[in-house]
């Protein structure tokens, strides 16, 4: 209970007691049990001694009806569940702002829940192998921490600004404990991988997955000694001697030294194990410069199956192709400034179209400026280009703000990613990327172990690691780290970036929502970066790749340069599935028996036939997954055996 209420609050909430029971019985009278809820509810949590008293009363006043404390189970026994009302959609009727408001506790919310994840999977791996113990310890300390970090007013982005700096620190411990869990288990899965030959410089990347992931992987190293001339040392990346698609981009320093290395390289990872890649150096007499080059203002890239072009004067997407189909339309890639206000949960709004105005390329010389150059270059430029990549920035302006973007291009692949770098100072506005789409579909996203159709006439909506328009033929699809809001109207897609509106400003019949005498604060201020990986194909094949995409993009394999020892033995990897599209959610020790839970999810819809291969356990099952089945299996060191059960690890009949 907060606060003191007065004896007029109680005898009025005894008349609105009252009156439930006279409304239920005029709309449910031929019913045998009924339900009415009571407590304080939002912020107070349940009824009174007080409260109890007049319900006492109540209880004794009323004789025409049976009227007792009970338990919800209790009312679904005694109901008639034929006539229980269906509604098959979205709950998510109510306070859209809170999909978005607070961006980074949503950012740091999804990388702490990835991150507990994706160490609980190379602890587990690395005790199972016999490495290093399993610290059970610390990672239940990051799940309460994680637990706490979605509580009502914090995950939101409801709360005042000494919350959300609470729980970005809180957050942020629970990410460091990852960080030397982690740390620990990679050191022990490197167990018998050979010392570094002359000249070359080891890459080792542990794929946590239980199959190959396929990407392009980026790490950064140290050359052995600084090079102070007007040289340039460039990597190639090496595995089992053959040389892999490799280049050197900026690494994150500023130093302008040949001595800091940040290579990317096109790879596949092996399933459930650590992947050794090493890195042989030669010198160029200097760096290769870059151009962008243009046909008619636009800049071409294509490869077998991806075209894009970038309209030079925009720096917009006029075309976005996979297999020589059209996927976005003319203007993708527009930074829509839409009208808001204070409230950073949005009660009175279902979406936010009003524009106000949006991001437009910025000249050469405010682009310059705004970029810290000393020295006047186009606003949009070619800033890295190789075997493996083409990234160009472009640089957008606001009122008072400004956004770096990045396209970065695959020469493999047909994957987009899309990098935004917001500098925000506007007040009471909303920020959206928007994806014009070039074919009629249906608009899903990811929820909890399922897919949701979401709606498509302009309301706010809510998805987890995904979205995506799904057509009769072609489907595109967006995974993010840490975005939730978007809106789709039937042609374009806007993904929601941040909101400004005020720290907890609630809306109370005509008042302002802040004072008119001062400065208040506004959330998502300065600094926001925005991460999107656009994919498209067929939509089966869409359907079959994105939960797997998304998932690696978030539980993303953990690479670092490091010179091994030699010691130990190589460990086989750890848990294999053969299927395609099945993802392992969970694998990590059991919390009621001694032994180990692996945790299998069918994503698509579509009924499988999967087999599960664990190496430590000599295990190799089979199973047959119902569409969208969520599998709990638990591995009984005691009785040596495979057992199902459900969610809270009960074994099943």
């Amino acid at each position: 209970m907060k606060g003191h209420r007065s004896s007029e609050h109680y005898n009025s909430a005894l008349g609105k007691a009252q009156e439930k029971v006279e409304t239920w019985l005029a709309e449910h009278g031929g019913q045998n049990t009924g339900l009415l809820l009571w407590g304080v509810g939002n912020h107070g949590g349940g009824p009174s001694r007080v409260d109890l008293q007049k319900l006492a009363q109540l209880i004794e006043q009323r004789k025409d009806v049976q009227i007792r404390h009970s338990v919800p189970e209790d009312y679904f026994d005694g109901v008639d569940s034929s006539a229980w009302p269906v509604h098959r959609g979205d709950l998510n009727a109510w306070a859209v702002g809170c999909y978005t408001s607070q961006v980074r506790i949503k950012q740091m919310h999804r990388k702490l829940e990835n991150q507990l994840y994706l160490t609980e999977k190379m602890a587990t791996a690395a005790g199972l192998l016999g490495l290093c113990d399993y610290p059970a310890v610390d990672l239940e300390e990051v799940s309460r921490t994680l637990a706490l970090a979605q509580f009502h007013d914090i995950l939101p982005g409801s709360s005042v600004q000494t919350v959300e700096d609470y729980s970005l620190n809180l957050m942020g411990h629970g990410l460091e404990l990852l960080t030397r869990l982690r740390a620990r288990a990679f050191f022990a899965l490197a167990a018998g991988q050979k010392t570094a030959a002359e000249g070359e410089i080891p890459i080792l990347v542990y794929n946590p997955h239980p199959y190959p992931v396929e990407g392009i992987w980026e790490c950064e190293f140290m050359l052995a000694d600084q090079n102070w001339k007007d040289e340039f040392t460039n990597p190639t990346v090496w595995q089992n001697g053959r040389a892999l698609a490799t280049q050197c981009e900026k690494e994150n320093s500023n130093l302008t030294l040949d001595w800091r290395k940040r290579v990317v390289f096109q790879g596949t990872l092996a399933p459930s194990s650590m992947n050794r890649f090493d890195v042989r150096l030669e010198v160029l007499p200097a760096k290769p410069c870059l151009e962008l080059t243009s046909t008619d203002g636009l800049w071409h890239f294509e490869t077998l199956r991806l075209a894009v072009s970038l309209d030079l004067a925009t720096g917009l997407l006029r075309h976005y192709r996979v297999d020589g189909v059209e996927v976005l339309k003319e203007g993708a890639g527009r930074l829509l400034v839409l009208q808001d206000d204070d409230d950073p949960w949005a009660m009175n709004v279902s979406s936010f179209r009003d524009l106000a105005g949006e991001m437009t390329l910025l000249t050469a010389e405010e682009g310059s400026r705004i970029s810290g150059l000393g020295s006047v270059v186009p606003s949009v430029r070619l800033i890295e280009d190789g075997p493996v990549r083409s990234v160009v920035e472009a640089v957008f302006g606001f009122g008072d703000s400004f956004a770096v973007v990045h396209y970065k291009l695959p020469k493999v692949g047909t994957e987009v990613e899309v990098v935004v770098r917001v500098n925000w100072n506007e007040k009471s506005r909303m920020l959206k990327l928007t994806l014009p789409v070039a074919f009629p579909g249906v608009y899903r996203g990811q929820t909890a172990f399922g897919i949701q159709d979401l709606a498509m006439d302009g309301r706010e909506v809510v998805a987890q690691k995904w979205w995506g328009v799904f057509g009769e033929q072609t489907a595109m699809t967006v995974a993010n780290e840490g975005s939730h809001g978007s809106d789709f109207d039937g042609r374009e897609v806007r993904l929601s970036l941040l909101r400004s509106a005020a720290y907890c400003a609630h809306p109370i019949h005509d008042r302002p929502l802040v004072p008119q005498d001062r400065y208040s604060t506004r959330i998502d201020q300065g600094e926001r970066v925005f991460r999107f990986w656009i994919n498209a194909g067929s939509a089966p094949g869409r359907i079959e790749s994105v939960d797997r995409e998304a998932l690696s993009h978030n539980e993303m394999p953990f690479a670092l340069s490091f010179f091994p020892s030699g010691q130990g033995s190589l460990p086989s990897p750890v848990v294999t599935l053969d299927d395609p599209a099945v993802v392992v959610a969970s694998f990590r020790p059991s919390e009621s028996r001694p032994g180990w839970v692996i945790r299998l999810f069918e994503p698509t819809g579509r009924r499988r036939l999967v087999t599960l291969r664990v190496t430590a356990l000599g295990l190799a099952a089979q199973f047959d997954l119902e569409p969208f089945e969520v599998m709990t299996l638990v591995w009984d060191s005691q009785l040596g055996k495979l057992v199902e059960c459900d969610l809270l690890e009960r074994v099943l009949a």
